[in-house]
């Protein structure tokens, strides 16, 4: 008869990486930084007269609508954090909103593509004296932009340890024992996603402004004006090619595709150690730096779940964990 580990009381399911609050600071603060770039540039391209301006400010106002995408789902998930109607807390949200500036910036990369193989095909007069100062303006904003967020964002794997569940009334022992941490060096599931897809975002506006200025130049200095666009070119394949990463991670993440299988192996080994059989594991990314499990185990002896949760308590990163246990008079134990 298999012996359940259910959760009894209550516990918050908060999966929010620890410098969620921060991050969100950082978010807004570039939103405003890109906010008065626009006005000012819209403002300043109508009193005089250059279409250069204001459309570089509309630009402008896509890249805050990007951020201002992060920025919510930091807020969103913060303000629900403590929902129970989300079973798994709110940390995905920000992986949602990742997955959806992933998918903003492909379209990105294919319009400004055709605009490049458009103007390859119909050369179009620049003028060089207006557009490389607005191009090396946006560089610079670019680069603040990208200094503020980076401020927030960090690979680190500390994280509140509390929400190992343990069940029953074992949850105290278990966070007594979850001080022998196990940490993993692939950090790929302490990712902030929504951050990284900001500062993507502003990379990529980075690279883009990079180009066009060394293609202004080469254009301006030897009639080169097949320069200008195949610098777009360059930037559409750039920013495609990080578009198609990220929506390959976050993607994984929303779907519950395995986040480490090192890890899985070590909780495998961890409960097999004393002679017991792994019989189905499920792992799964809750939030930054939070993973959840559920683990079956076959055991010939008569030991409990609470002994197994006590032996999972090493590893740091699982911040959710429900044990099974089926005591199976064959198995080995």
């Amino acid at each position: 008869m298999a012996d359940t580990d259910f959760q009894l009381g209550a516990h918050d399911h908060v999966f929010l990486g620890k410098d969620h609050e921060r991050a969100e600071r950082r978010t807004w603060a570039v939103i405003v930084l890109c906010s008065i770039m626009m006005v000012a540039e819209i403002i300043g391209g109508a009193l005089f007269g250059s279409l250069a301006l204001i459309a570089d400010g509309l630009h402008m106002s896509t890249h805050a609508g990007a951020l201002l995408l992060a920025a919510l789902a930091y807020t969103y998930a913060r303000k629900y954090a403590h929902d129970r109607s989300f079973t798994f807390g709110t940390g995905k949200f920000g992986d949602l909103a990742g997955y959806t500036s992933a998918i903003v910036l492909a379209m990105i990369a294919l319009l400004i593509g055709y605009e490049a193989i458009d103007r390859l095909l119909h050369p179009v007069a620049i003028s060089f004296n207006e557009a490389i100062p607005i191009a090396v303006l946006g560089l610079a904003v670019n680069i603040a932009s990208a200094w503020l967020l980076s401020g927030g964002h960090h690979h680190g794997h500390g994280h509140d340890h509390d929400h190992v569940h343990g069940h029953a009334n074992e949850h105290d022992d278990a966070h007594d024992h979850g001080h022998d941490h196990h940490h993993e060096h692939d950090a790929t599931h302490h990712r902030d996603n929504n951050m990284r897809a900001a500062i993507i975002h502003v990379l990529a506006d980075a690279a883009v402004s990079v180009l066009v200025i060394t293609g202004l130049l080469l254009a301006r200095a030897f009639g080169w004006l097949w320069m200008d666009p195949l610098a777009g070119l360059i930037g559409a394949a750039v920013i495609a090619n990080w578009s198609v990463a990220l929506i390959r991670d976050t993607g994984g993440i929303l779907l519950d595709r395995m986040p480490d299988g090192r890890i899985a192996d070590s909780i495998r080994t961890t409960v097999e150690s004393e002679g017991d059989r792994v019989t189905d594991l499920h792992l799964w990314r809750l939030g930054p730096g939070h993973l959840g499990a559920i683990v079956s185990i076959a055991t010939g002896t008569a030991r409990e779940a609470a002994h197994y949760r006590k032996r999972l308590a090493c590893f740091a990163d699982l911040s959710h964990v429900t044990v099974e246990v089926q005591h199976a008079p064959g198995a080995r134990g």
